[in-house]
């Protein structure tokens, strides 16, 4: 075992170009500690033949991989047209409404009575990605009225997206129903669920995942952002979902979101991803965009615990160097003095803090007061070291876990080696396994320190109470 990752992960979607063991090896060997199912392609004998790849490369490495189920969520489309298309015209009045029979260019059906009845006048309607703008002018049972304010061809089957509305209906469709039930059953270490709009949102999927999984929400909709602290809150970690988000929102109100949400979950304590894009030239071309090297640049520097590709790893031409030139950025601004100073200058604590805060800001503070070469984390549910990762210490994080899944689960989080920790009866036992495994990794050396928490009494949640720093003999 080695420190041969990012401090900022990597988490690479896997699809036709990337499922096979060879490349999600190579995918791993690059850089990538976070592999996406992504439950909006594919079957789900396919996402297991995935699944059972990643878990044989992870016991070729012998190390912790982590595993997301990226749920599909409410997908909105309009119906179908007499001759599969239509082109409606700037100005025109356009009819959404509840007939089923094809449209043409004055209507079209709406198969989603509950945005029917959810739109009013003044709400926007963005058709085809946002190639097509449709402002309601008027609403009545089963219609809306439209004004046509970007004009084009509108075909079968087409994307609606809806940044002024809020609609009445559970975030999880029959499909995520089922395909939930399945990533669990396969185990997977997160949860990703698409489309929130307000907090209430998570608890459908929470009752049914429990314990098997953290839960990761994804903000890709405007109306998410009104209630942003509290669905931070409410989950185990965030997504900036900018595909989605880019969308319903004018470009230029997506970047100081994602710096918003990045600064939010770091301040609440919650691992958060920057996703969608990022790299989007590779899935055709061997080299990114000057712009797109910026912009995976500005999400480390923004904090964040994870950079996400999607198609480029699951059906570009170039999967696994997009990962080495994730890497490469990653690498390049973590070496940047620069980098040090801004991810360290927002304090990430506000107000009272329970005991385990106050051990895992002691930890990192004690970590740099010592010349410390790592922190080592003694940790039932993996929380103590997400605690320490939010500081941003410069020295690695090591978490000793009782559990293969909570190993996984720490992948996602910044700057986290983890290890199965052995059964413990004294503290010299803790103190042993973390020297072993800083000096396994080649954190320390003999003379240095290590900084290590644990709760007492040992295996309980949420009892970290104990600091101790230790000199490697």
């Amino acid at each position: 075992m080695s420190l041969d990752r990012p401090k900022t992960r990597i988490i690479a979607t896997l699809g036709p170009a990337s499922a096979r063991k060879e490349t999600i090896a190579a995918l791993y060997r690059a850089g990538a500690s976070v592999f996406r199912l992504n439950f909006s392609h594919g079957t789900h004998e396919q996402h297991k033949s995935v699944y059972d790849a990643i878990r044989a490369v992870e016991a070729d490495v012998g190390r912790p991989i982590a595993v997301m189920a990226d749920l599909q969520g409410p997908k909105l489309r309009v119906g179908t047209f007499k001759g599969t298309s239509a082109r409606i015209s700037y100005n025109s009045t356009f009819i959404l409404d509840s007939d089923p029979t094809p449209g043409d260019e004055n209507r079209v059906f709406l198969p989603h009575p509950e945005i029917l009845e959810a739109l009013a006048p003044g709400h926007r309607l963005l058709i085809d990605d946002g190639r097509l703008r449709l402002d309601v002018v008027s609403v009545s049972p089963g219609k809306a009225e439209t004004k046509v304010v970007v004009p084009g061809i509108i075909s079968d089957r087409k994307g609606v997206s809806l940044p002024d509305t809020v609609i009445k209906t559970t975030a999880l469709t029959e499909k995520d129903h089922r395909d939930l039930a399945f990533a669990l059953s396969l185990n997977v270490d997160w949860v990703a669920l698409s489309f929130v709009q307000r907090p209430e949102d998570l608890d459908e999927a929470r009752a049914i995942i429990g314990n098997q999984a953290l839960l990761l929400a994804k903000i890709e909709k405007p109306s998410a952002i009104s209630q942003i602290e509290a669905i931070i809150e409410r989950s185990d970690g965030v997504m900036v979902a900018r595909g989605d988000l880019g969308v319903e929102l004018p470009p230029e109100d997506v970047p100081p979101l994602q710096k918003r949400i990045v600064r939010l979950s770091r301040l609440i304590g919650r691992p958060v991803v920057v996703a969608t894009q990022m790299l989007e030239s590779m899935t055709s071309a061997a080299v990114p965009t000057r712009a797109e090297a910026s912009d995976v640049a500005n999400a480390v520097y923004d904090g964040a615990d994870a950079v996400m590709l999607s198609a480029e790893t699951a059906s570009g031409n170039h999967p696994v160097p997009a990962v080495m030139m994730m890497r490469r950025i990653i690498d390049k601004v973590e070496a940047d003095p620069l980098w040090k100073t801004i991810v360290a200058i927002e304090e990430p604590y506000d107000g009272a803090i329970d005991v385990p805060e106050a051990i895992g800001r002691a930890a990192a503070d004690i970590g740099t007061a010592v010349g410390a070469d790592a922190i080592a984390c003694f940790t039932t549910s993996g929380k103590t070291a997400i605690r320490v990762a939010r500081v941003r210490p410069s020295v690695p994080i090591l978490c000793l876990a009782p559990t293969m899944s909570v190993c996984r689960r720490t992948m996602m989080v910044y700057g986290v080696t983890a290890a199965l920790s052995r059964d413990v009866t004294t503290f010299e036992d803790v103190v042993a396994q973390a020297i072993e495994l800083a000096t396994s990794i080649g954190a320390a050396e003999s003379g240095g320190r290590v900084v290590i928490t644990a709760g007492i009494p040992f295996g309980k949640l949420g009892s970290t109470n104990t600091l101790r720093v230790a000199v490697v003999a």
